[in-house]
């Protein structure tokens, strides 16, 4: 039993050797807080693009805010928009947002809390004051 102990503190000893110093091992909430942004970013970008099909101006708007419960419903009708299957950029964002709401209803459905379930403020993208510092 004392072996065991002790390849038992061994293991977590070279577990948190193997962490950076400071760091944290990412949390559902800061996971799904960042492939948020991330998402959002990359739709962003997707608009912004010159080289980019004429069908992304059609698509639903994908600012994500985790703490409205409408996000949910913003990333199905995201998935689910049928149009620009043949831009790979769109692909590639429609496969992050259904990571996000896997993520949302799977592993981290009792971890979060949602703030508000105001839909509308997720079709106006509001700068937070943390994005301007």
């Amino acid at each position: 039993e004392l072996s065991t102990m002790k390849m038992l503190l061994l293991l977590i000893a070279l577990l948190s050797a193997a962490l950076p110093a400071g760091a944290a091992p990412p949390t559902c909430y800061s996971r799904v807080l960042s492939l948020s942004k991330e998402i959002t970013e990359s739709f962003k970008e997707l608009h912004t693009s010159k080289t980019v099909d004429s069908c992304v101006e059609m698509l639903p708007r994908l600012y994500l805010d985790i703490h409205n419960y409408c996000v949910l419903a913003k990333l199905r009708d995201f998935v689910a928009y049928p149009g620009c299957d043949r831009v790979v950029e769109v692909n590639e964002l429609k496969e992050k947002a259904r990571s996000l709401y896997t993520i949302l209803i799977s592993y981290c459905r009792r971890d979060l809390v949602f703030l508000t379930d105001d839909c509308n403020a997720l079709e106006i993208p509001v700068s937070s004051p943390i994005e301007h510092s």
